[in-house]
C-alpha cells in the first residue's frame, strides 16, 4: 500500500482530532485508582490508571475509520500486542497518556502521542498533544511539521547558553551520571556556553518535545540489558517531529531508531538519542562508548 499526499493528510487530520479529544478528556480528569502493571523495571513503566485505558479507548475509536479504511495495524501501549503491526504496511503506534507518573503526582510531563510507522520502522506521521498547555505538534514526513495549526520550526539555538539535557529518573539513578554529566558539561564550555544543565521529571515525549523547543539540548537513554529503556510508542511520534525539524532522532550508536521491531517493543537493546545537532548527538554517542570501552564490553550496559 502507497500512501498518497492527500491521505497522509487525512490521516494526520483522524490523529489530531484522536489527540485532541484525548488530551480534553486528560486535563479535565483526575485518577481515582493507581495500579501497577508488569514490565520494564522503573516505577514510571509500571504506573497506570483508568485514564490511561480510557484515553486509549477515545483514540482507538476516533481512528477506527482510518484502521478500517487503510488496512492499519495497532500497537497501544495498553493493548496486547496483536502482531498486526508487523503484518500490515503501516500501524498505528500509541502512547494514550505518557508521562503517567507525573500526571498522578499533579505535575506537568506527559502526553497524547500517535504515530503511524511503516512495516519498515520508519514514523510516517507523528502527532502530539501536552494536555497542560493545550499544545498540539504535527508532523508528517516530507510535509512539514505545525504547532496548533500554524507551521513550526525549532528556534535558533541559545548564544552562550549550555546544553539542556532533558531527562527522566533512569538518568539520575545511572552509575556513570556525574561522569556523563561532566563530560557533557565539558563539551558546553569547549563551545564557549556555560555548562550543561539537567531538568528532570517528565515522560519521554515530553523530554522530546522541551528538546526540541530548546536547543542546544538533548534526551537519551543508554542502552541496558533488562527490559525498559522506554518502548516503541514513547519515540514514535517524537521521531517524527524530530526529523521534519532537521534534528536527530537516532539509536546511542547513531543508526535508525528500530521503531518496529519483531522481537518486542521494549528499546533497551539500543538506547535512544534525541538532539539538536549532530555534534550534540556523535558527543552523547562518544560518552557511551568510552564508557563501554572502560567496562571491556561492547554490549548494552546498564
Amino acid at each position: 500500500m502507497r500512501l498518497s499526499p492527500s491521505d497522509r493528510r487525512w490521516l494526520a487530520g483522524s490523529a489530531c482530532r484522536a489527540a485532541r479529544e484525548a488530551g480534553d478528556f486528560i486535563r479535565a480528569s483526575r485518577p481515582a485508582i493507581v495500579e501497577r502493571k508488569s514490565g520494564g523495571q522503573s516505577e514510571a513503566s509500571q504506573v497506570v490508571t483508568e485514564i490511561d485505558r480510557r484515553s486509549q479507548e477515545i483514540i482507538l475509536e476516533v481512528l477506527q475509520e482510518s484502521v478500517t479504511r487503510c488496512s492499519l495495524g495497532v500497537l497501544s501501549e495498553e493493548l496486547h500486542d496483536d502482531g498486526s503491526r508487523l503484518e500490515r504496511d503501516f500501524f498505528w503506534s500509541i502512547d494514550p497518556l505518557d508521562g503517567t507518573l507525573p500526571y498522578v503526582e499533579a505535575r506537568p510531563g506527559y502526553a497524547v502521542s500517535i504515530a503511524l510507522v511503516s512495516r519498515e520502522g520508519v514514523p510516517e506521521i507523528g502527532v502530539i498533544v501536552d494536555p497542560v498547555h493545550d499544545t498540539l505538534h504535527c508532523a508528517i514526513r516530507g510535509g512539514g511539521m505545525t504547532l496548533n495549526g500554524e507551521p513550526w520550526s525549532p528556534p535558533p539555538p541559545r548564544a552562550n547558553v549550555g546544553v539542556s539535557v532533558f531527562a527522566d529518573r533512569s538518568l539520575l539513578n545511572h552509575p556513570r551520571y556525574a561522569t556523563v554529566v561532566a563530560a557533557l558539561d565539558t563539551g558546553s564550555v569547549d563551545s564557549g556556553s556555560t555548562g550543561a544543565g539537567v531538568l528532570l521529571g517528565s515522560g519521554a515525549v515530553m523530554n522530546a518535545c522541551r528538546t526540541l523547543e530548546s536547543p542546544p539540548a538533548c534526551y537519551f537513554k543508554f542502552p541496558k540489558e533488562e527490559e525498559g529503556g522506554g518502548a516503541l510508542w514513547d519515540f514514535a511520534a517524537s521521531a517524527c517531529l524530530f526529523t521534519e525539524a532537521g534534528a536527530v532522532a537516532t539509536n546511542i550508536h547513531g543508526g535508525p531508531l528500530d521503531l518496529n521491531r519483531t522481537d518486542g517493543t521494549w528499546m533497551n537493546h539500543e538506547g535512544v538519542i534525541f538532539a539538536t545537532s549532530d555534534a550534540l548527538a556523535a558527543r552523547i554517542t562518544e560518552i557511551y562508548r568510552d564508557g563501554s570501552a572502560a567496562r571491556g564490553t561492547c554490549r548494552p550496559g546498564p
